[in-house]
């Protein structure tokens, strides 16, 4: 693999979890988990009450595959994600979407970045590649960045990925009572409640991927939006409108280069090679 900025010293996998909640996944998930397994040994797939055989898809893997009986959501797979590895100890856990968006090849440079600077979450940024995104959804998602970062108090490069680092203490605070968001509600609220507690976002790029063969995305982008505003407004309220989480979200967010190729454009990222973030200090 290619050598970036993020890295500047061996990786060390030794209590790293990597999490994928799954619903109705079986065209995408074994090679997902395959390509997770690659890297690292302790991989946890969330069947979240599927009935297209995804967990079938998984059998003769050394996968840890945990099973809701019905559909609960996204925040649901997430937390039972989260707390199984918190009990065996992860000192962090990676996400990523079941759906093939992401691809597990891109989990050493989040994990790379993220070593460096262990108080942060480090985010897999797609904005980046305009190009494979679709448009409606690009410009959702920028939306969505600009409500959730000012909420946050600093600027966040992709607020709605799921491709993320988050430490054993980030972990914990996405399972505290404060956070109690559902669904696609939960990642945004997650990343607010942790940079009031000192856990800022950094982003490392990666490419926009839509896989032909993956089902229909379940985020609602009109419905889902709508509700991941009604909790940003709702923190806002409660925070006086936070002017000055308003005046330091509109800086531009570091976005640090991924593997060769996935480097982000000028115009939504500046890239700095010791990946301090200053307006998070």
């Amino acid at each position: 693999m290619a050598s970036t900025s993020t890295r500047t010293s061996p990786l060390s996998w030794d209590g790293v979890w990597i999490a994928i909640p799954a619903y109705e996944e079986a065209g995408t998930i074994r090679a997902l988990a395959q390509g997770a397994l690659v890297h690292c040994p302790n991989v946890i797939v969330v069947d979240d009450g599927s009935r297209d055989g995804t967990a079938a898809q998984l059998r003769g893997l050394p996968v840890t595959l945990l099973t809701h009986a019905v559909n609960l959501g996204k925040a649901a797979s997430l937390r039972t994600a989260f707390a199984h590895a918190l009990d065996r100890g992860a000192r962090c856990v990676i996400t990523l979407d079941g759906d093939g968006q992401h691809d597990p090849a891109d989990a050493p440079e989040l994990l790379a970045a993220w070593q460096r600077q262990p108080d942060r979450i480090v985010i897999g940024s797609r904005l980046h590649d305009r190009d494979r995104f679709p448009p409606a959804r690009y410009y959702a998602n920028r939306l969505g960045c600009f409500g959730v970062s000012w909420a946050a108090g600093h600027p966040i490069a992709d607020s709605q990925s799921g491709f993320r680092v988050y430490s054993r203490d980030a972990v914990h605070i996405a399972l505290d009572r404060r956070v109690h968001g559902s669904r696609f509600t939960f990642e945004s609220e997650t990343l607010i409640e942790a940079a009031h507690r000192g856990h800022a976002t950094l982003a490392v790029a990666i490419p926009g991927r839509y896989p032909v063969h993956a089902r229909p995305s379940h985020f609602r982008p009109v419905v889902d939006f709508a509700k991941i505003a009604v909790m940003v407004a709702g923190r806002l309220l409660r925070q006086g409108m936070a002017p000055c989480g308003l005046r330091r979200s509109l800086k531009a967010p570091t976005v640090l280069p991924g593997r060769t190729g996935n480097t982000p454009g000028p115009a939504l990222a500046r890239v700095r090679p010791d990946a301090r973030d200053a307006t998070a200090q």
